[in-house]
């Protein structure tokens, strides 16, 4: 099937209430697009962290305002503080291959507390989530959180966050299993909502049941706006990228479904795009309430505006920023002042130039 070359876009409606479809193998209905994508007005500002990075995939901010950035392949997590680089500690027992190794990344909302950093890891035998202790010699023992994710060579999800309810919110992906992402039973193509102990937590669509929305192919990225709506990333097989609103206990459609397909007891994304201009990973929303996406195979920064709130809102056109000029990008989050902080991936899958891989901050204008 061959990609398309535009971004499609659903304009002129609510957002849905859950998390968007993912894709099927023979593509689903794509978005209606009133116009075609429009400049952005401006290009933002950009200058570099750090370089000399090795696949970093996750990066997250401590209260000091450092960063911490995992670093998949070696399994270690760095810290970036004052444009300076330094090692906090090796996860034992990560397995890097293909796409697996030190995914995800979340610090403890009570970390001045408990010290706890999380962390999602590829093992020999599944994927799961950790958590340890940032002392002041580094990295504790690492403690099982949640085990028995499915791994695979790609589709292994990875992103890991904590909403505004103090909840750990887990994306993983099918694992190359595509009826995963319809078993409630299984832990694979869901969002998952647990508690920093590993629990279900409570309010979950199923009592007892970590699964948070389902029907996902491999979402790699999560983030909230102030008024807490939940948005994620994620990769489509062949056709269409989506950007998807998340709410409790939707079914997002894979393998049934690839971007739009109108299907009744399925929710469409808000935005799509063709693979080769996107590839979605990370996702944060800026300052001014747009989401913005890192694209890995697109190598851009999409910001998506955000028109309106909760159930009232619309996604604007997309604006593509940054193409070609840094490559593949992982990660975006932001900073405590406000800026963007931007992964590249270019040690992985990419055309590495001197320097790479890099964290870059990025100011919109």
């Amino acid at each position: 099937m061959t990609r398309h070359a535009a971004v499609r876009l659903l304009l002129g409606m609510a957002l849905p209430i859950a998390l968007a479809a993912c894709s099927t193998p023979q593509g689903g209905t794509p978005p209606p697009s009133s116009s075609p994508v429009t400049p952005p007005a401006a290009q933002p500002v950009v200058s570099e962290v750090v370089g000399d990075l090795d696949v970093p995939w996750d990066l997250a901010f401590l209260p000091d305002g450092a960063a911490l950035v995992t670093l998949r392949d070696r399994g270690e997590v760095v810290r970036i503080e004052d444009e300076e680089v330094s090692t906090v500690g090796t996860v034992p027992g990560v397995v890097a291959e293909g796409e697996g190794g030190l995914l995800g990344l979340a610090i403890s909302p009570d970390f001045a507390r408990d010290r706890s950093v999380f962390v999602y890891v590829t093992t020999a035998d599944d994927n799961r989530v950790l958590r340890m202790a940032l002392g002041d010699n580094g990295l504790g023992s690492p403690e099982p959180v949640l085990t028995g994710i499915p791994k695979a060579g790609n589709h292994n999800g990875g992103r890991i966050a904590f909403g505004p309810d103090g909840q750990l919110y887990v994306a993983t992906g099918d694992a190359g299993d595509t009826s995963a992402a319809q078993d409630p039973d299984s832990l694979g193509g869901k969002i998952l909502r647990i508690t920093p102990d590993g629990d279900a937590a409570r309010g979950n669509p199923v009592p007892g049941s970590p699964v948070w929305s389902s029907g996902h192919r491999n979402v790699q990225g999560l983030a909230w706006g102030e008024d807490e709506t939940m948005w994620a990333s994620e990769f489509g097989q062949d056709t269409w990228d989506e950007l998807n609103r998340i709410v409790p206990g939707g079914n997002y459609g894979w393998p049934q479904v690839e971007g739009a397909g109108g299907r009744s007891g399925f929710i469409d994304p808000v935005a799509t795009w063709s693979t080769a201009d996107a590839s979605p990973s990370g996702i944060a929303v800026a300052k001014d309430g747009s989401v913005v996406m890192a694209a890995l195979r697109g190598k851009s920064l999409w910001r998506v505006p955000v028109e309106g709130e909760g159930g009232d809102a619309r996604a604007g056109e997309p604006e593509r920023l940054l193409e070609g000029q840094h490559g593949r990008l992982r990660d975006v989050e932001l900073a405590p002042d406000g800026s963007l902080w931007v992964l590249t991936s270019n040690t992985f899958r990419g055309e590495p130039r001197e320097g790479d891989d890099r964290v870059l901050k990025v100011t919109l204008r």
